[in-house]
């Protein structure tokens, strides 16, 4: 049974990550592959939701106008490959600020529940850092990593975070067009089963 929905950050995904933030309409690139994979996933019938955190925003670095132009870009570029991004739903706080939506705490994806009247057990949470990871984890969803963006550095951490017992279901893919491949081709139900019979668990 197909989850329905696929949850998917931004940065480091979808496009090319900067450690000085994508601060303009003009630093948004997407990764090759990318657009197609999501546009797969929309054509196969899935949900597709960003879950982003936006601290650049707390940061002053730019404000939500951009954010918005930077999102209609997205929407755009997704558009003319045949997909569409269903919502998008983000943090705009700092590292400081003490929110419950900054990943990796869960509060994003529970709003993405709230708001769109689904469960999390089992869906694919597709991430390229820790924080991604974790929150999927703390819901009952199935982290996935991908080795684009932060990918490569969080590659070890995941590791080292597995040999402590935490974060066992996650799955790592190259990049997200081999996530949508195999996800298409059924080769993670299993592993979405699993996730859903840990979080009824719990």
């Amino acid at each position: 049974m197909k989850p329905g929905l696929v949850i998917v950050d931004r940065d480091g995904v979808i496009n090319f990550d900067s450690d000085a933030y994508i601060k303009s309409v003009s630093e948004w690139v997407a990764i090759p592959g990318s657009l197609e994979a999501l546009a797969r996933l929309s054509r196969a019938d899935y949900r597709v939701v960003v879950a982003t955190n936006q601290s650049g925003i707390a940061r002053g670095l730019y404000g939500m106008e951009t954010l918005n132009r930077i999102h209609q870009k997205m929407a755009k570029a997704l558009g003319e490959q045949g997909g569409r991004i269903d919502a998008i739903f983000f943090c705009p706080h700092g590292p400081d600020d003490g929110c419950h939506c900054r990943k990796p705490k869960p509060g994003l994806l529970h709003e993405i529940s709230e708001r769109l009247k689904v469960g999390l057990a089992g869906v694919p949470v597709v991430g390229d850092s820790l924080s991604d990871l974790k929150c999927a984890d703390a819901t009952g969803a199935l982290p996935v990593l991908v080795k684009t963006g932060k990918g490569p550095r969080t590659w070890p951490k995941l590791e080292a975070a597995q040999a402590q017992g935490s974060l066992l279901q996650t799955l790592v893919f190259d990049d997200l067009a081999a996530f949508t491949e195999s996800l298409l081709r059924g080769d993670l139900e299993s592993a979405i089963t699993t996730a859903r019979r840990h979080a009824s668990a719990d």
